[in-house]
């Protein structure tokens, strides 16, 4: 009997060490869900980052998670401007269903002002309450949830504590931190008690944020931090910007431009308060990964860092260049719209991969929706598609992904609809009926318009735009019965140092 019961317990603790050689995977039902950590830049543009390519901004936190996780090539917003995109990350629809098409704030076609052919469609000016949010449903699924940072979908009573976040530090109606000292303390910002005199934004709302997992480490919690950075006013931490300006001139570098259609755009990155901005972000990610690791979180935790549109290059300072990509925010073009993304999640990435499976925004909802294992709610409508197969590495079916902004931007864009199929990407700009063909494999600059060689393809994509647009119900600009063609055109942006900058200077910048 003796043999017997020592032969058991050998057997117990052989079985007992090869289960330890499995790991569990995020997928397993006996696993605590992932927590979820998830930081969105403000006109971050693609270049913008180390890991992208950028040889003089610094992001050493962002360009480790790249390196211990998976980093997309073809990742886009679902608009060239925030309010948008930013909606679509939160309601997993397109813009054109929440209504949200433009910036909240623009002017809508009755106060328009602007000399154009064309008077932009009417937008929604908030996210409706009765919508699902990720926060709503992650919130159900037993998640504690908090909002630090930006977030301009709707006045008061339509804020992050109305869609299902506990917690709001920093969100309002507002598109940018244009209260007190603007990006240092004192704030005026209701949702944001005054730090001490000069305390900089991107660290507090760090701080609140790495708060927040500390309380919450024994739960599963989703912790959303939507920076204002780098969103204009432009303005750094005083020692950032002395660094870059030091390392500018020991560098030698000068700014350099170009002619965009034929709008003025800058072709160079060497902005010194920008790249301040740039570090004091990547510091920001870096004090909250640190917490995730303090706490022994890090292997059930899944990490997103993207943007919500592109980098300004042709307006509103002209602070970054978003080369090889053409154009910027507010264009239809692919430096508007193609945007950083890096995804850590420890047992389903793998360190240091690339993916060039094109994704969109609206891809968030349904991504984390399955990874926490959460259920839909009744009457629940998801434009986009979970990543989860995509970021295991599994090979993904081809999709169409769409853009449609009925809008004029500030930054000298005009309404336009897209498509891309493949490599192919169609543009309808609304104001002469004109479209354009590129193929972003062989053209990622979109240099060369492809659309009279290729009549058949052009139909072809057209009429799939035009299905889809009809499908989600967009609203499509009018004809400006105002329009002067005598006078300047009102798409027109300015440069800096020319005789009208200092009049933009004063405008309310969105």
């Amino acid at each position: 009997m003796p043999t017997l019961r020592r032969l058991r317990t050998l057997l117990v603790a052989a079985f007992i060490s090869l289960a330890s050689l499995v790991p569990l995977t995020a997928a397993e039902p006996t696993q605590r869900p992932p927590n979820i950590v998830f930081f969105l830049a403000d006109d971050l543009g693609r270049q913008d980052l180390g890991t992208y390519g950028s040889t003089f901004y610094e992001t050493p936190h962002l360009d480790r998670l790249a390196r211990e996780g998976a980093k997309f090539t073809d990742a886009y917003a679902a608009c060239p401007v925030c309010s948008p995109t930013r909606a679509s990350i939160i309601s997993g629809q397109w813009p054109q269903r929440t209504g949200i098409t433009d910036y909240i704030g623009a002017p809508q076609p009755p106060d328009w002002k602007r000399n154009t052919k064309l008077l932009p469609a009417p937008y929604t000016d908030r996210l409706a309450l009765e919508s699902p949010t990720l926060a709503k449903a992650l919130k159900a699924a037993g998640y504690a949830t908090c909002f630090a940072g930006k977030w301009h979908l709707g006045p008061q009573g339509w804020w992050p504590e109305n869609q299902g976040f506990d917690h709001n530090f920093g969100g309002i109606d507002k598109g940018g931190p244009y209260g007190g000292k603007k990006y240092f303390s004192p704030y005026d910002n209701p949702r944001l008690p005054d730090g001490p005199d000069g305390e900089h934004l991107p660290d507090r709302l760090a701080t609140e944020t790495a708060k927040f997992i500390a309380a919450n480490k024994d739960r599963p919690f989703f912790a959303y931090f939507p920076f204002y950075s780098v969103h204009t006013p432009l303005m750094a931490r005083p020692d950032l910007q002395k660094k870059y300006e030091e390392k500018r001139a020991r560098l030698g570098l000068s700014e350099k431009w170009g002619r965009e259609n034929p709008r003025d755009v800058r072709l160079s990155q060497d902005h010194a308060v920008y790249a301040g901005m740039v570090e004091a972000m990547d510091l920001a990610v870096g004090k909250v990964l640190a917490q995730l690791d303090a706490l022994g979180l890090r292997e059930n935790t899944i990490v997103i860092f993207t943007s919500d549109n592109g980098g300004l290059s042709t307006s509103e300072g002209w602070p970054t260049s978003n080369l090889p990509l053409r154009a910027g925010k507010g264009w239809m073009y692919e430096g508007g719209i193609r945007e950083p993304l890096i995804v850590r999640w420890p047992g389903v990435t793998r360190p240091g991969s690339l993916i060039d499976t094109p994704v969109s925004s609206p891809d968030f909802f349904p991504t984390l929706h399955e990874a926490a294992r959460a259920q839909p709610a009744v009457g629940q409508l998801l434009d986009g598609i979970s990543l989860v197969p995509t970021l295991r590495g599994e090979a993904t079916p081809e999709r169409a992904l769409f853009w449609h902004y009925p809008h004029y931007g500030n930054q000298g864009g005009a309404p336009a609809a897209a498509i891309r199929r493949g490599p192919w990407k169609l543009i309808h700009w609304f104001e002469d009926d004109r479209v354009e063909l590129f193929n972003l494999a062989t053209d990622l600059s979109e240099t060369t318009d492809l659309a009279t060689r290729e009549p058949t393809r052009v139909a072809a994509l057209r009429a799939e735009l035009n299905a889809w647009l009809h499908s989600v119900d967009a609203r499509l600009p009018t004809a400006n019965p105002a329009y002067n063609p005598s006078q300047p055109d009102g798409r027109s942006a300015v440069r800096p140092g020319s005789s009208e900058a200092g009049a933009q200077k004063a405008k309310k910048k969105k």
